[in-house]
């Protein structure tokens, strides 16, 4: 599967986050997030193993009881049932893949894919 860069398409995860799924496939969904300076991505945690890419900015990420603060190119792993959530320090854009498939980012054309 090939998926072409669109400029929208973006989906409001809370105040100051946006997401949008990039592509997917039966085991891991890939999606983009733009960060907002100021914004707080709140403690959860979910049954999905997360890795995530810093492409550009900088946000200061907790994970379990570990925080650090990532610049671009740094990279996570956050396993499957571990609270986190993250401050966002410069505006930021990341990378993050999910496995398995997260059903609620699955984009509504899906079935078009």
């Amino acid at each position: 599967m090939f998926q072409k860069h669109t400029e929208g398409g973006y989906t409001l995860a809370v105040p100051g986050i946006e997401r949008k799924t990039l592509v997917h496939g039966e085991r891991t969904l890939m999606t983009e997030f733009l960060l907002k300076k100021g914004s707080q991505l709140p403690q959860h945690s979910h049954p999905h193993e997360q890795t995530g890419y810093l492409i550009n900015g900088r946000i200061r990420l907790s994970i379990g009881s570990e925080e650090n603060d990532v610049m671009p190119g740094d990279s996570w792993c956050i396993p499957s049932g571990v609270e986190h959530g993250a401050e966002i320090l410069e505006d930021s854009v990341a990378i993050e893949v999910f496995s398995p498939v997260r059903e609620d980012y699955l984009p509504k054309e899906r079935d078009q894919q």
